[in-house]
């Protein structure tokens, strides 16, 4: 398991895009897990989101939500270094 998490609702636009495999081999250290459901169930109709140790991240397109986890992953894994 990673030091950071990152969950996704397999029912969002995130879902996608093969974020698991394309964020677990970018970062080793990070365990993404897909979840039949987050309970933002205003949030998922709305637009690709995912939680990033517990914190919200979103985006209007799968892609940009993409770069945005990204970003909040360095930011999350900047503790630990």
């Amino acid at each position: 398991m990673g030091i950071v998490i990152v969950d996704v609702c397999d029912g969002n636009a995130i879902a996608t895009i093969n974020i698991e495999e394309i964020i677990e081999k970018e970062f080793p250290e990070v365990a993404v897990l897909m979840n039949e459901c987050l309970s933002f169930c205003g949030l998922c109709r709305l637009k690709p989101y995912a939680l990033v140790n517990g914190k919200r991240v979103s985006g209007n397109t799968p892609e940009e939500c993409l770069d945005k986890i990204r970003e909040a992953i360095k930011k999350e894994l900047a503790v630990y270094h």
